[in-house]
């Protein structure tokens, strides 16, 4: 790869770091050829875009991107060894992809992510990760807090009028 392929690439990543929020890195090497495109697969089908790309790449596209004052700075640590990125735009969906994956398989193996602002390391966040509710389901879990007890009150509402009306009608046949 020659010095402009390269800074085409780091460009590309940087411009790539600056619009995710949400991005991953793991360790798939050790996969097979085959086994390898079955996770790219997998990851496309979740709308995941993962590339493979050397280390000092990423490290200088993420400076490029702002470095430690976009707040990357503890994710050069994770930078060690092959790398692949994930970037999405469902925060919890590649932990899940890496979850499911590795039912059969023990590879991919998180080494980072960087979630709006919070940054994990380590596969031991890989279940925090993938029980992280995306936005849709927060708001729909708002919606539901909000409708929960207006429901409450007009279900209290109803019973209340028709035990009320049923009250009455009984009076109203004893007087007769």
């Amino acid at each position: 790869m020659t010095r402009e392929e390269k800074s085409v690439v780091i460009e590309e990543l940087s411009a790539k770091f600056k619009d995710s929020p949400y991005f991953y890195i793991a360790d798939s090497s050790q996969l097979t050829v085959e086994n390898i495109n079955k996770f790219r697969g997998l990851c496309f089908t979740k709308g995941i875009e993962m590339r493979v790309v050397k280390n000092t790449m990423i490290k200088k596209a993420l400076e490029a991107a702002g470095g430690e004052d976009a707040g990357y700075g503890d994710i050069y640590s994770a930078l060690t060894g092959p790398s692949s990125l994930m970037f999405t735009e469902v925060a919890n969906s590649p932990a899940k992809v890496i979850k499911e994956f590795r039912k059969s398989f023990d590879k991919p193996v998180l080494k980072a992510a960087f979630i709006d602002t919070a940054i994990f390391l380590g596969d031991d966040a890989l279940d925090q990760l993938a029980s992280l509710k995306s936005k849709e389901e927060l708001l729909g879990d708002i919606v539901l807090l909000l409708q929960s007890p207006a429901k409450n009150v007009i279900s209290a509402l109803k019973s209340g009028g028709s035990t009320i009306a049923g009250l009455v009608k009984a009076l109203q046949e004893r007087a007769q």
